[in-house]
């Protein structure tokens, strides 16, 4: 299988906590051209700063009210100065940009996928 990782077992993949998260605010991170900072509305979670590097495919107001999956539980990363407290999940399909995931309907925000 071309670009297939290592086969893991169940456990390792339910360490991951990945959450429903309404994306509130977004704006790119200055001096980047990659790079977009969210803020993101996880419920009962809280809210949270999130840095995806997904500025050349998407603009930040193409992102607001948005819900999308992300990673709550990896260790906060410094990214040009601004802490980003978790990962958005999205697809990139070979030669054709960016696609991200949405739930097929509204949820509450902080759903966790299983």
């Amino acid at each position: 299988m071309p670009d297939a990782k290592p086969e893991i077992q169940y456990d390792d993949f339910a360490k991951l906590d990945i959450r429903i998260g309404t994306v509130v605010a977004a704006e790119l991170v200055p001096d980047t051209d990659k790079l977009i900072k969210c803020t993101v509305d996880f419920g009962d979670y809280g809210v949270r700063t999130i840095v995806s590097g997904i500025a050349l495919f998407k603009k930040p107001e193409e992102l607001i009210a948005k819900q999308l999956p992300y990673i709550v539980n990896l260790a906060p990363r410094m990214l040009r100065g601004v802490e980003s407290q978790g990962m958005l999940l999205a697809a990139s399909p070979e030669g054709d940009g960016l696609a991200l995931l949405y739930p097929e309907k509204q949820v509450t925000p902080g759903t966790r996928l299983k």
